[in-house]
């Protein structure tokens, strides 16, 4: 499976590509607008088409990557032109891998929940295998998203669980590092120093989750002197039950996305 195609050239689509553009032997991109194929063309120097079946005819790996409400007809588009071999993986939110295979039949079919810090290669994706998708099929949608950051395998029932932690996650980490920022402000830093003090620091704390194998309850005890600064701050999250508001955060994000589901 050496050709790859994107029905689909958005922000995600091309933050994909940027992750695999070395890795293919043949890359063809469609999109609905003639500025947006030019503008892929321009930038990753690949073929690109406005017909969704070209990209079907010449490509292995079909990754779609259309807008949720579009994608039962972009199915019925390109089944006719479908293949057993041919690999489908979608990226569309809220769409199941029951509903793809129901219109295509047969088909190998992936399901992957990534989040957008894949534009700078640290996303976090989550491939959930469809019912004729095999263990080499899974292999290569492993390798396609670890080009953009990391990623696990799931059953599909958790998808909506995914979806709040990682899907929905970054924007509640954005408002964390942005609030933290903005209270440095008011007790008298400038804005902008306290952003980059506020973002570093995040991602400094998650890379230390990721790699040095201590758990997050370890990490704190490490870095709190008691009765020092970091105790005082800590006690301010706890007597405001900010687990709980966590909590409420990510399970009413999960009722939404099964909702949308």
């Amino acid at each position: 499976m050496n050709k790859i195609g994107f029905i689909g050239g958005g922000k995600m689509a091309c933050a994909i590509l940027k992750g695999i553009i070395n890795s293919f032997d043949k890359i063809i991109v469609s999109a609905k607008s003639q500025a947006t194929i030019q503008k892929i063309s321009d930038e990753f120097k690949v073929d690109v088409t406005l017909s969704n079946s070209e990209v079907v005819k010449n490509a292995d790996i079909i990754i779609l990557a259309v807008k949720p409400f579009i994608l039962r007809d972009v199915l019925e588009e390109i089944k006719p032109f479908l293949k057993k071999n041919k690999l489908i993986i979608s990226i569309a939110a809220g769409v199941s891998i029951k509903t793809i295979e129901d219109i295509l039949g047969q088909i190998p079919v992936i399901r992957v929940m990534p989040n957008t810090p894949s534009l700078v290669n640290e996303g976090m994706s989550a491939i959930c295998k469809g019912n004729f998708a095999d263990e080499e099929n899974v292999k290569i949608t492993n390798k396609i998203f670890k080009s953009v950051g990391e990623v696990i395998e799931s059953d599909e029932k958790y998808i909506d669980i995914i979806t709040a932690i990682s899907g929905s996650g970054p924007a509640f980490y954005y408002y964390i590092i942005n609030e933290i920022a903005k209270a440095g402000e008011k007790l008298g830093l400038n804005y902008e120093t306290c952003l980059k003090l506020s973002a570093q620091t995040a991602l400094g704390s998650a890379k230390m989750v990721m790699k040095s194998g201590v758990t997050p309850e370890q990490l704190i005890i490490n870095v709190t002197t008691p009765g020092g600064c970091t105790a005082e701050g800590n006690k301010v999250l706890k007597d405001n039950n900010v687990s709980k508001i966590l909590y409420e955060t990510i399970e009413k994000t999960v009722q939404k996305a099964k909702v949308l589901g």
